[in-house]
């Protein structure tokens, strides 16, 4: 049985995460200063502890009676739009964390750091799936910050660190906070959507992504301790290949029993046109084949929120 840190662990992504660590039969340490996450998402089984990774007072309760095995960084600002609000706020929450959680699991005898990284730090690229060896040249404050912190593994592999970046396409699923307007494509339409049968697009039908289903997410993060391949490696993790928004919008209001109207007006900063993921070199090191495409994982997605709704 290993024992890992979980930050973020009552976020999204984080939750699910130490949730199947636990299945798996890990000890699982879990952390998160509630900003964003909710302390009923926190799996059972999971020790949490309540702070803020870009501030020291977090670190004296994650104290481990043994060094833990591995630590996965999940905890951030999220958001693209959201860090233009506050850069200083970005910072702390995405660059300085990972570089106090990087301190914190030397001085403590990890050696292994699994980080969620982001599509973000890619910016504008050729209408082709993207390589990790393509040029990094980030549109938002929030790309910025997740660009330093993958150089700030980089520098600690002199340390002895052993690190993985995933960096993730436009995750979905089951879990996601359906309140938070301003993060998540899929989220934020299907919630208006559901809310008031109607869905508002910034930007252009003819954008295109890649969208990533939560269990395939999952998957790539916990592969990563078994598998030498992944170590100092940064790897794309997507899942649908390119879909236009247009399409997402159509596959969603398939779903709905009554009509959905939608207007597309607007946009958002920092939002690059498009991006999708080449995912052969996650395939070589960890084994990565997404197992949920879109419809499957949009249908998964209304159902449970549906069902949740009428509970």
């Amino acid at each position: 049985m290993a024992l890992y840190l979980v930050t973020g662990a009552a976020g999204f992504i984080g939750a699910a995460l130490a949730a199947a660590l636990v299945r798996e039969g890990h000890e699982v340490v879990g952390a998160d200063n509630l900003s964003t996450g909710f302390r009923e998402n926190v799996p059972a089984g999971v020790r949490f502890f309540y702070g803020d990774c870009g501030l020291p007072d977090l670190y004296n309760g994650l104290l481990p009676a043994r060094p833990y095995d591995a630590v996965f960084h999940v905890a951030g600002q999220s958001s693209g739009e959201i860090s233009f609000d506050d850069p200083v706020y970005d910072l702390r929450a995405n660059t300085a964390s990972t570089l106090r959680l990087l301190r914190f699991a030397l001085d403590n005898g990890c050696t292994r750091f699994i980080y969620a990284g982001s599509m973000s730090v890619y910016g504008v690229q050729p209408d082709a799936p993207v390589r990790e060896e393509a040029p990094c040249r980030p549109e938002s404050f929030y790309g910025v910050s997740k660009l330093a912190s993958e150089r700030y593994l980089r520098l600690h592999e002199q340390y002895g660190m052993r690190f993985t970046s995933l960096r993730l396409f436009n995750v979905y699923g089951p879990g996601q906070n359906m309140a938070n307007m301003r993060q998540g494509m899929v989220s934020i339409f299907m919630s208006m959507m559901l809310e008031n049968g109607y869905i508002h697009v910034k930007g252009s039908p003819d954008r295109y992504r890649d969208f990533v289903y939560i269990d395939d997410v999952v998957r790539a993060f916990t592969a990563c301790p078994e598998r030498r391949e992944s170590e100092g490696r940064i790897l794309n993790i997507g899942g649908s290949g390119r879909v236009t928004v247009g399409t997402l919008v159509d596959k969603l209001t398939a779903l709905s029993p009554t009509p959905v109207s939608v207007e597309y007006a607007g946009g958002t900063p920092g939002d690059v046109y498009g991006i999708y993921a080449d995912i052969s070199l996650a395939r070589a090191c960890l084994g990565y084949v997404p197992q949920v495409g879109p419809d499957e994982g949009l249908a998964r997605m209304y159902a449970a929120l549906t069902a949740r709704r009428s509970a």
